[in-house]
This record gives C-alpha cells, structure tokens and sequence, in this order.
C-alpha cells in the first residue's frame, strides 16, 4: 500500500490585483494566501509522510515578477527533499515554457516533465508509472492524450494532465480531450489540473481535478485543497479523500429576507448568516459576499441607502467575530408591489416604467437614454443612483432605479 497528494493550480503568487479598491480590504492577508496554502500541502505531505506528491500544472500565475516566487518554491522543495519525498509536476497554461523567464535549479527530488512529447518516469521502490506532460506554450488548443504511453504492465499507471476535458467547467479549453479518450489509455488514475472546483469526474479509472489549492476571488467559493490518494496491495484506489488547505474561504452568502418585516430583522439575517459562514470557515479569513434575496415590501428602502446596508454588513462581521471581511454587498430582492397597478396611476408613471423595462430588455441604447431618463426624474428620486455606467453593470444599475422610483412613489402615496 502507498499514499499520494494530488494537487493542482497553486497559482503562487497570484498577484490578486483590485484588492485596494475595497475598502478595508485584508490585502497582505489575501495576497499571501496562495504561499500560504501551498506551505500547508508541504506540510500536510510531511505529517502523513506521503510517498509523493503529483502538481499538474499551473504551479505559478505567471512569469515572476521576480525571483522571490521561485525562491519559496525551491525552499518548500527542500523541505520535502529533507524528507525523502519526490515531487512529480508538469507546466500548465499560467507557467508554460514560454510564460517563464526566469529559472531556478529544482532540488534533486523533484521531476518536471518535458513539453514537446509525453514521458513515463518510475517512482523508486514503488510499482508506479507516472506519464506526464507540460505546456510548451500559454495555449494548447490539440488533444495532448493520444500522446501519451501505453499503460506499463504490473504497476499503478498515473496519468498527469493538465486540461479543460470537453469544457463546461468556467475554463479555458485547453488540451481539450473527452473521457473515453482517458479511459483508452488503461491508466488507474488520471491527476489533472485546470479546473479550481474540486471534482471527482470518475472513478474507473479515477480521474480527479483536486481544485485550486487556495480560493482567489469570489467565483471561487468553498473549501479548496488537494486529493489524499490511497492506493492498496491490488493496485487499486482504496480512497481520495480531500483535505482542505486554503487560509482565506471565499463565501456568497444568499440571505432571503421575504419574511423580515424591518430593517432590523433583515439585519438580523445577515448577522445569522455570516455567524454560520465563519464556523464552517473554522478559524480561516471568511470574504463574504452578501446578496439579500426574496420579495419585499423593504427592497425600495434596501436599494435606496446601499452605503448604510454595507455600514451594518460590516458591523454584523464584526459581531460574528475576528477574521470576517464583507467583499461585496447587493440588494437582489424583488418588490411584492404590483407595477401594473403603479403603472395605472398616472401617465407619467406609466411611461418610466415602460422605459425602464425596454432599456432592462436591450431595446433602448444605453447609455444615452437612460441617461435622459435619469435627468427627467425629482433630484430626490436620482439620490443613490449612480451617474456612471459601465460595461455589464446596466441590468443592476435599472433595478436600482426602478427600486428607488417605486421606494419614492410608494411613500408619496402614503
């Protein structure tokens, strides 16, 4: 029997950039947060004194900005070099042969795969064959698949690979390939890389994405890790059990607030929420967004004074604890009015409505009409709507502005 880590897409030193433009943003934190989580899988390979380790591609983000990014790396190598453990990895599209510049001589123990044909190397003392290849270039449009070795006889044949599959998973399709050209091989485990969700896509044979070892943004929720591989005496996998290494967990946080009948109880929702959302961190740094969801008789009060909801976002953090940062905060609720009634009250109301919906629709240039219609409106109605548009931020910017008129039209009636 023999244990294995497969892990993928550490993306050391992703540089993260935008951080500085949210307020009150945990910037070292998050920045750090890629070395961060690659030291613990080093770590987590010298407490279960694995028999290796298997990267499959894109180890860093991109060329170095300089040498400090190989540097760390070369020294977690050691580490494990210290231990006697090998390390197996391939370049994938972010640190291909033609991404890097700079170079750094690897430790002993560790086996980078060539670019331009697929190799089979032996792990010393142990019946495994591991076949690999890296990316010689940021794009690899073909199939690298049917490159590879046929299955060596007797051992446990492993598959490194970095690739999109036939795509559907939110990435670049890259080395694009289909299962049945995986299975073909006879390989027992295929360890691939690319995809940051983890995924277990088979399991005769194995073929598993371990994720990202470390969220970097807020498309990339959840726990995030590398595959503890446990291979029996028959050569087959006994199990592949995830263990999680991230130090920042990236969070959305839906909080329906269609039953909280003020301001207050929609306060206390979200204070419950991130309360549940920083124990399933367990003592990591929570970036949580909120989105508030539901039919409302609150979603005008809610869209009109976002600075405020943001102001009590931050506050409920706090009362959750240490350790939570609000990323982002959106109002997605719905009103319960009925706008065909509003509509009927009187022409002038009718007409915005009818606006709003076309240009909500894509039958109006935007941003030009909206424009004139924000122009036409009280300047109490245009308080808390943004005066600048920006490319895909059309939809939400109209919701908060049929919010804020309905939020207005409905206190003038009362």
């Amino acid at each position: 029997m023999f244990r294995f880590l497969h892990a993928a897409d550490t993306h050391i030193d992703s540089p993260l950039e935008g951080l500085d433009a949210y307020d009150g943003a945990p910037v070292e934190a998050l920045r750090g947060a890629t070395r961060a989580a690659f030291a613990n899988l080093v770590q987590l390979a010298l407490d279960e004194r694995v028999d290796f380790l298997l990267l499959a591609g894109d180890l860093y983000d991109g060329d170095w900005k300089d040498f400090s990014t190989g540097l760390f790396f070369t020294r977690q190598m050691a580490r494990l070099q210290a231990a006697g453990i090998p390390v197996h990895l391939i370049a994938g599209n972010h640190d291909a042969a033609s991404v890097l510049t700079r170079r750094l001589t690897l430790p002993d123990n560790v086996q980078s795969y060539p670019t331009r044909a697929a190799e089979t190397r032996l792990v010393t003392g142990l019946p495994v064959a591991i076949h690999g290849r890296g990316f010689p270039h940021r794009a690899v449009p073909e199939n690298l698949v049917p490159d590879y070795p046929a299955a060596l006889p007797g051992h446990f044949n492993i598959g490194l690979l970095h690739t999109s599959l036939t795509g559907g998973y939110g990435h670049d399709p890259y080395a694009p390939c289909a299962l049945a050209d995986l299975e073909a091989r006879g390989y027992q485990y295929w360890a691939l890389g690319h995809v940051h969700q983890p995924r277990i896509v088979a399991r005769e044979p194995w073929v598993v994405f371990p994720g990202n070892t470390q969220g970097r943004h807020i498309r990339e929720t959840g726990p995030h890790g590398c595959r503890l591989v446990t291979v029996g005496d028959d050569l087959e996998v006994v199990d592949a059990e995830f263990r999680a290494l991230d130090v920042v967990r990236w969070a959305r946080l839906e909080v329906g607030v269609a039953a909280a009948a003020n301001l207050a109880a929609v306060h206390e929702c979200i204070g419950a929420a991130l309360a549940r959302a920083a124990e399933e961190a367990d003592g990591r740094l929570l970036a949580a967004r909120i989105v508030l969801t539901g039919a409302t008789d609150l979603h005008g009060a809610l869209k009109h004074d976002l600075p405020a909801l943001r102001a009590e976002c931050i506050n409920q953090a706090q009362l959750a604890g240490e350790g939570v940062w609000i990323e982002t905060v959106a109002a997605r609720t719905t009103p319960r009015q009925s706008l065909a009634e509003l509509a009927e009250r009187d022409d002038l109301t009718r007409i915005v409505l009818e606006l709003l919906d076309q240009a909500a629709a894509g039958e109006l240039a935007l941003p030009d009409e909206v424009d004139e219609l924000l122009n036409i409106l009280p300047p109490e109605l245009r308080t808390g709507v943004a005066a600048e548009f920006t490319p895909g931020e059309h939809g939400d910017l109209l919701d908060d502005v049929r919010a804020i008129l309905l939020d207005s039209l409905e206190r003038g009636a009362t």
